[in-house]
């Protein structure tokens, strides 16, 4: 069986994890096959938008702890991580049922987040002996307020889906034979943006989050000063005056 399911449609490259008989838990082929899809992503210009999903009960429940044993386990994390990390087109996580561990991880490395009613969100390293070894202790406290995240991360403990919008863990929660479509329409409306305007606002603020106030400053100038040299950034304005639906060239 396919353990990763990738389909493409109309600039959206939606990857659905398929291993429902465990819940999605990833071994070394499901990382390497979603890291395949995320390169997949970042190379074709006709690309403009992930969907990551989960089949069966689960989003995802994290690393498969039965594999992680093997000897051929080591260095897991190495490259779908930082293949996300450094992404420059933005992704959607369509989560339901668990998502948990390295499945948080996933969705943390995320740009939104959409999940069902039935949600649950944990980082439950801690009660293994470990940490996150997917920037959860660097993301978690970047997306929700520090004291809920270490509560987390120290106890291993869970939070349902009502909580998560609370803490801002999610943008939207939708019952389940929703949760699909709305992150569809989510996607097509970021299709209707500028494609090289998408990607210079996620690196503005990517990586302005990590910088002084007086240097994000200077980033977002350098960004916006970019585009106002292409081809689109004209036809945007044109297409505004003319009162009609632009023609994106990413140029």
């Amino acid at each position: 069986m396919t353990k990763v399911i990738v389909e493409k449609s109309n600039g959206i490259i939606h990857v659905r994890l398929n291993r429902p008989e465990v819940m999605n838990a990833c071994d070394g082929d499901t990382y390497n096959a979603i890291a395949d899809a995320w390169e997949e992503l970042e190379s074709d210009p006709s690309l403009r938008v992930g969907i990551v999903s989960g089949e069966g009960r689960a989003f995802c429940v994290g690393t498969d702890i039965k594999w992680v044993k093997s000897p051929d386990a080591e260095g897991y994390v190495d490259r779908l991580y930082p293949r996300m990390l450094t992404l420059t087109k933005p992704v959607i996580a369509a989560i339901h049922g668990h998502c948990n561990g390295g499945g948080l991880e996933q969705a943390l490395a995320c740009d939104i987040r959409v999940c069902t009613e039935d949600a649950h969100f944990g980082s439950g390293e801690v009660r293994l002996g470990w940490i996150p070894g997917g920037y959860g202790t660097q993301r978690l406290p970047r997306v929700i307020p520090l004291g809920p995240a270490l509560e987390l991360l120290y106890t291993g403990g869970r939070i349902d889906a009502n909580d998560a919008y609370r803490l801002g863990l999610v943008n939207h929660v939708v019952a389940e034979d929703q949760l699909l479509a709305k992150c569809q329409q989510i996607a097509e409306e970021i299709l209707k943006s500028a494609p090289l305007a998408v990607q210079k606002m996620k690196e503005a603020v990517m990586q302005g989050l990590d910088m002084p106030l007086p240097q994000a400053v200077r980033l977002e100038k350098e960004c916006f000063d970019w585009l106002m040299r292409t081809e689109d950034s004209k036809e945007g304005a044109l297409a505004f005056a003319e009162k009609r639906a632009p023609n994106w060239k990413a140029k």
